[in-house]
């Protein structure tokens, strides 16, 4: 990974009440803030990853504040390490990420912020289905690798302007991703970073992920 070498921004852990379970999360916020990003992360991930949080920290220098959040809880995680079920429970994930912008919705210093999603993987299908739950609290998401295809017929009723990046050697990704993005009929882009395989490994293209949202936050989060 690559990138401007910039003084890290300070987080401050906070636990959110969702789902009737407590989520672990590192808040990050850079003065002068108007939009606030979720993270979503994919299948077997954790808000520890080291591509979000790369992502995240290229968000924070660009003016946005960051919160990433596990979506399962420590003791889910022990079990779904064997057993792999929770990670693919796309509606168990939406829910809980509905009841963290409920959270932030609550929260003073926070509910004027205006909120985006950062999907990956099976996170982006976890968002993009929260989004159409609540869609006055989300003014915009991004997909990472995604696979939104996994949204199924709630794509249709997304509203919030939608980024979809992809690997440009991810080639099964791809074609899911044009599928999925027939599908949706708000604001909509699909753009494929040339060399990059589904994690976004090989140099320079995380930073090219990163910079495309960058820019979709900046265009959709500013204040009105």
């Amino acid at each position: 990974m690559n990138g401007r070498a910039e003084e890290k921004l300070p987080e401050r852990h906070v636990r959110i009440a969702s789902e009737g379970v407590v989520l672990e999360g590192d808040l990050a916020i850079p003065p002068g803030a108007e939009g606030l990003v979720v993270f979503v992360h994919g299948s077997g991930s954790s808000r520890f990853s080291s591509r979000n949080r790369y992502v995240a920290q290229y968000l924070q220098r660009d003016g946005l504040a960051t919160l990433l959040f596990d979506l399962l809880t420590s003791q889910e995680e022990e079990i779904d390490n064997h057993t792999m079920e929770l990670r693919f429970d796309i509606g168990l994930l939406s829910r809980r990420l509905s009841g963290v912008a409920d959270w932030l919705a609550s929260q003073e210093g926070l509910r004027d912020l205006a909120v985006g999603y950062f999907g990956a993987s099976t996170g982006a299908a976890a968002a993009l289905i929260a989004e159409t739950r609540n869609p006055a609290a989300v003014r915009a998401v991004v997909s990472r690798g995604g696979r939104p295809d996994l949204a199924g017929p709630a794509l249709k009723q997304v509203q919030a302007p939608t980024l979809l990046i992809v690997g440009g050697n991810d080639h099964q990704v791809i074609l899911l991703n044009e599928q999925a993005l027939e599908q949706i009929k708000t604001t909509k882009k699909m753009v494929v970073v040339p060399g990059a395989t589904h994690l976004f490994e090989e140099p320079g293209t995380l930073e090219a992920a990163a910079k495309l949202a960058s820019q979709w936050f900046r265009q959709y989060l500013r204040r009105e």
